[in-house]
């Protein structure tokens, strides 16, 4: 045999009793068979078997096993973003003629994918107010399939009162006759803020909880991905049909970065969020501020539904200036920001703020000042960044 050859069909294999504290990461397309019987017998769908790369490996099984058990379900796919993830059950439940529902505050490249592709689709989609149950029960319609859940809402926090969301949902399907089968209407809960655990998606009663894997199983501002995540089996089988017709592998390495998070997710998962309350806290006190937007604080829209459902409140809260600060005051208070660095995503270790023109995100009146800003807190301690808003403050003198 020569050189070349051996070095690629070297008979050596190494032992398979090895067992190290971080999973092994297996990187494959092509994956070799010992027969041809066995390629004809191996099934990707049930994770019995490997068959090809884009169908899973050992690493993006373990993975998937492991978002499930975070969120308290049975059965996970992974995608290459959150949005892809949002895409994917859209695509997977979704017909011509079909109705989607959406809250009106939920995360904006989502609504878009509804008024872009999904429309063009021939699928109609309406926005609804999250936190009116009423406004709920009164869109839904025989054509209704889906309707998403997000909590707290994108960007304003709003958090809304999820059990009694699903309930309506679940009184329309038992209104309108539906079983179990493709025509019942389903829930699905963007859960990135709750990450598994603020609370189980599913003692809720959501049918599907979808992550954006890049926030806080991943934690390092370095990885994209996300997950869709069920404990039907009916609903996973076709969600996992649409995945493989589309195509929707995650590398790898990637999935290594997620795996490497999730065991220090709680730890700063509840550390960020014990900085964020303080930081909430101390800003509402401040006299250019109108309101301060998060979860935990009395006073913030949907509290009393947090305090009722949630058991932590992640590491986001928002704030609205006094209507008589100008919106290029605003930007020039970010501007002046030193550890809250400018950039999109949160969950990291860096803190970040943007800031956002509420009304040209929303279809019902935004009864605030316009310009909002998002922080995000990272891992920095809590007194460098009141430190940090302190001096950024003097800006609006």
């Amino acid at each position: 045999m020569s050189l070349p050859t051996e070095l690629i069909h070297h008979p050596y294999r190494p032992p398979a009793d090895f067992e190290a504290v971080a999973p092994g990461v297996h990187k494959a397309s092509t994956v070799i068979f010992p027969s041809v019987a066995a390629m004809r017998e191996r099934d990707w769908k049930d994770k019995s078997a490997y068959t090809y790369g884009l169908h899973g490996t050992p690493t993006t099984f373990t993975l998937e096993e492991r978002i499930a058990t975070l969120e308290g379900g049975r059965h996970c796919v992974l995608a290459p973003s959150g949005l892809s993830a949002i895409a994917l059950v859209d695509m997977a439940l979704l017909r011509a003629g079909d109705e989607l529902l959406i809250p009106d505050n939920a995360y904006g490249p989502g609504k878009a994918f509804a008024e872009g592709e999904l429309a063009a689709w021939g699928i109609r989609h309406r926005f609804y107010d999250p936190m009116d149950p009423a406004d709920l029960a009164a869109q839904l319609t025989a054509s209704t399939r889906l309707v998403w859940l997000e909590v707290p809402g994108s960007v304003t926090l709003e958090y809304p009162d999820l059990p009694a969301l699903v309930e309506v949902v679940r009184q329309a399907n038992e209104r309108f006759g539906y079983g179990q089968g493709h025509q019942r209407i389903v829930t699905a809960l963007d859960n990135t803020w709750g990450a598994g655990i603020a609370f189980c998606a599913f003692e809720a009663g959501v049918d599907i909880s979808m992550q954006a894997l890049t926030k806080y199983p991943s934690g390092g501002a370095d990885v994209l991905m996300g997950s869709v995540v069920t404990r039907d089996e009916s609903l996973h089988r076709r969600l996992l049909l649409t995945h493989m017709r589309l195509g929707l592998g995650v590398g790898a390495n990637d999935a290594e970065l997620v795996l490497r998070g999730l065991p220090s997710l709680a730890l700063r998962y509840h550390a960020q969020d014990a900085t964020a309350r303080a930081l909430a806290a101390w800003m509402q006190r401040q006299p250019k501020v109108a309101r301060v937007f998060h979860p935990a604080l009395p006073g913030s829209p949907g509290h009393e539904h947090w305090k009722r459902h949630a058991r932590a409140a992640a590491c986001l809260f928002s704030v609205v200036f006094q209507p008589d600060i100008p919106a290029e005051r605003v930007d020039a208070f970010c501007d002046r920001l030193q550890r809250f660095r400018l950039g999109y995503s949160w969950a990291g270790p860096i803190s970040l703020c943007v800031p956002y023109d509420i009304p040209s995100m929303r279809t019902t009146p935004w009864p605030h000042a316009p310009r909002l800003v998002r922080f995000a807190v990272g891992l920095e301690a809590q007194e460098d960044l009141q430190a940090d808003l302190a001096q950024a403050l003097q800006v609006l003198d």
